[in-house]
């Protein structure tokens, strides 16, 4: 079976891209066109015979034309995703984002192709209104990257009803692992610590999430692809736990044997009404639909995270000095 990635030099799309690598599948990775030739984190993975790697741009209907033909399935990972960021640039989020999802679908259905997994994201509930949160908890915009993606979300349902495009959203709650983003929270923690920083620059400390390990993540992508009672469905991969991020500063700094203190970093804060502050998933409907388990506990993925950090050779490809939007 021939895949497309999109998205496949981020964080979980090359992770992905492995675990289909491994499981037999012929992949189409695509990385964003950049003049160096670079492919981001595919450049960790290694090359195979089974997996070609292509650079282009997904805000290009013409291209996304092109990239689909002869696929089977595709996984659609293909987004701008830091929230701060969103605040500054909106419009590029709407860009690549809605109209970057909306090429992709419509190359699917001009290719008339078997399957696509669109991928949302748990911020697009905002702030939980009860937990754990199933997949009918009302959608708030409390940023532009969360709206980017609900609008996102909606382009491809659409498709499913007016087209029976055979789409499923695939929502994963808070991802993690080697290779994360250093915008994100467990990288920003980690990279300090390893950096033999003593103050630790962090924002709010009170929000909770529902953190998952990037393996059972990419487990709940491949298991939803091969289940068809999935289509036309929106499905939350979540391990229904959450954590603060003060308590998540406590274990990594246990695991590390750190003595290091959190510091407030005034600049990392939200605007007032787009701080997410309790996210957990209720993941009922991907046990049923495809018997899911994670397999990684809290601890047992940051061990792992923290030993592919720690690394220096992997260490040396982060700014932890430097906040980044």
């Amino acid at each position: 079976m021939k895949v497309l990635i999109t998205g496949a030099d981020g964080f979980i799309g090359s992770h992905l891209t492995e675990a289909l690598l491994d499981e037999g599948y012929y992949v189409r990775a695509l990385a964003q066109y950049n003049s160096f030739n670079y492919w981001g984190w595919l450049e960790d993975v290694r090359l195979n015979e089974n997996l070609e790697i292509v650079c282009g741009d997904i805000r290009d209907l013409a291209f996304c034309r092109e990239i689909c033909e002869d696929i089977d399935l595709i996984f659609h990972l293909a987004a701008l995703i830091a929230i701060p960021y969103s605040y500054r640039a909106p419009e590029s989020f709407i860009e690549t984002n809605i109209k970057g999802t909306y090429n992709i679908c419509q190359a699917v259905k001009d290719h008339n192709i078997k399957r696509i997994l669109v991928t949302s994201t748990s911020e697009v509930y905002g702030t939980a209104q009860y937990v754990p949160i199933d997949e009918k908890h009302p959608l708030q915009p409390q940023s532009p990257y969360s709206a980017s993606k609900i609008g996102a979300d909606a382009i491809a349902l659409s498709f499913y009803n007016a087209f029976q495009l055979p789409v499923t959203i695939v929502r994963p709650f808070n991802t993690y692992g080697p290779r994360q983003s250093a915008r994100a929270v467990i990288p920003t923690i980690i990279t300090q610590i390893a950096s033999g920083f003593k103050e630790i620059n962090l924002g709010d400390k009170t929000p909770t999430r529902d953190f998952n390990y990037v393996k059972d993540i990419c487990n709940g992508f491949m298991l939803l692809a091969n289940c068809e009672r999935a289509i036309g469905e929106t499905v939350n991969i979540g391990s229904n736990t959450e954590i603060s991020i003060k308590d998540l500063f406590e274990l990594i700094k246990e695991i590390m044997h750190s003595d290091a203190n959190l510091t407030l970093d005034d600049q990392r804060l939200r605007p007032e009404h787009s701080e997410v502050f309790r996210l957990r998933c209720d993941n009922t409907k991907i046990k049923e639909l495809t018997g899911y388990e994670p397999k990684y506990t809290l601890r047992k993925g940051l061990e792992k995270t923290i030993e592919w950090f720690s690394n220096s050779r992997n260490l040396a490809k982060y700014k932890p000095g430097i906040y980044n939007l």
